[in-house]
């Protein structure tokens, strides 16, 4: 179902604000598990990320296809001798919004950590540790707080903007 007229902006705004709170809690759960080296799949646990695509569902389809597209203007033709600009459309990600497509577990190889005394340690002393950077994680993080923030914002402009439409 194409989304349409006002809400728009809202449903964009929300799905957004729904991906990045799965980002959000998928990173927790990497930041948590960074010593887990015995899950029930055995071995140490393995990093998960999210993989976000363009949601094909939600598109307003007046915007791209109805009399409204969006064109270029200018106020005079060659005004000061440039031509009218042409701004292209890409029809595909207008008014699109964003949804996961999957948690999916990063490939990259377990780190091996010399700890002969860990329970989990191999013959020559090595414990295998989840592939989980802690700095990579808190980027991530704050990343996904950022975006979860610009969504909030977005959907707080565009609430704002019908409820003055509501006083005309």
């Amino acid at each position: 179902m194409p989304l349409v007229g006002l809400f728009s902006g809202i449903n964009i705004s929300a799905s957004g604000l729904r991906a990045q709170r799965i980002r959000q809690n998928v990173i927790s759960s990497n930041l948590a598990n960074a010593e887990t080296t015995r899950t029930k799949e055995g071995g140490p646990y393995k990093r998960q990320f999210v993989v976000l695509e363009s949601n094909p569902n939600e598109r307003d389809y007046r915007m791209v296809f109805g009399p409204e597209r969006l064109e270029g203007t200018a106020t005079k033709r060659n005004h000061m001798g440039i031509p009218k600009p042409e701004f292209p459309i890409i029809t595909e990600k207008i008014g699109a919004g964003v949804e996961v497509q999957q948690i999916a577990q990063d490939k990259a190889p377990p780190r091996l950590v010399y700890d002969p005394t860990h329970p989990d340690a191999n013959e020559q002393g090595y414990v295998a540790m989840p592939n989980v950077n802690v700095v990579q994680e808190m980027t991530d993080m704050i990343t996904a707080t950022r975006a979860y923030e610009a969504n909030a914002t977005a959907l707080g402009a565009t609430k704002g903007m019908l409820m003055k439409a509501l006083e005309i």
